[in-house]
């Protein structure tokens, strides 16, 4: 019998996340992701949506203690080299995440501040983001808010360069190590060019890429914070982590398939 050579070592990453049973966001798009860059995907239901291309009609948030029971035998089994946090969505189950983050060591967090969906259907309350604030950005490698999230967690209505820094400052101050800001949904956007803003300890780097007018944008923010944790499982820097999975979703926007009613899953492919 042939003895099989033991694999190469896969990186492994973890997503803590919602399940959007459509596909396109959430843990699916995660997992999708990780496997696209070729690391092994685990996962952790946060909440159960209900929802398509169109809307999300609802959500059932888990128990910090179903949380808990899907976390603890995979990072008991698993040596974890990266994880994402998505949907929280609430206070309990972002004080439990925090809790088994810390407890565990676990390295390489991205934290995705997810509190409204594509099409406008808010995802947390604000005691939840108090706890996200207070637990998790101290423990991030890097938060990922869009323009709306910046604006809802740092107060600052942003409509230049300076209102981000001042939203990334606010955001550092809060206890962020390192802030991404996704630039898309500003009006200087439209033009051509969307633009995303790193703070990488306190230093501003931006990452320019061509913007495309399209509907096709469901699950951007899923994707690029899980290729960011996928590039630092195989220990890359940050900032070359950002540059490549800024790339990756620009492309996967450039080529998404246009399917559903509404705003279109991106293509999510091996690189």
């Amino acid at each position: 019998m042939d003895q099989l050579e033991p694999a190469e070592h896969q990186p492994i990453c973890l997503t803590i996340a919602g399940l959007d049973p459509s596909g396109g966001a959430g843990i699916i798009a995660d997992i999708k992701t990780f496997f696209a860059f070729g690391c092994f995907p685990t996962a952790a239901v946060s909440s159960i949506t209900f929802q398509n291309t169109q809307a999300v009609y609802g959500a059932e948030a888990q128990t910090a203690a179903a949380v808990r029971g899907q976390v603890e035998p995979i990072i008991d089994d698993y040596d974890i080299d990266a994880l994402k946090t998505g949907m929280l969505p609430t206070r309990e189950v972002i004080e439990e995440t925090a809790r088994l983050i810390r407890d565990a060591g676990l390295k390489n967090l991205v934290v995705d501040p997810v509190v409204r969906s594509t099409s406008g259907f808010d995802l947390i309350d604000n005691a939840a983001l108090k706890a996200l604030i207070e637990q998790l950005f101290p423990l991030s490698d890097l938060i990922t808010p869009n323009i709306p999230e910046a604006e809802r967690i740092s107060g600052v209505a942003i409509r230049s360069e300076q209102d981000i820094e001042d939203a990334a400052g606010i955001m550092r101050e809060m206890g962020a190590r390192n802030v991404l800001i996704k630039g898309g949904h500003l009006e200087e956007a439209k033009k051509g060019s969307a633009v995303d803003y790193l703070f990488l300890d306190g230093e501003l780097h931006t990452f320019d890429a061509r913007f495309y007018e399209t509907k096709a944008t469901h699950g951007t923010g899923c994707t690029l914070s899980a290729a960011i944790a996928a590039n630092l499982a195989f220990g890359r820097e940050l900032r070359d982590a950002v540059s490549l999975s800024k790339t990756f979703v620009n492309d996967a926007i450039r080529t998404a398939p246009g399917i559903g009613k509404g705003h279109s899953p991106i293509n999510v492919r091996p690189i």
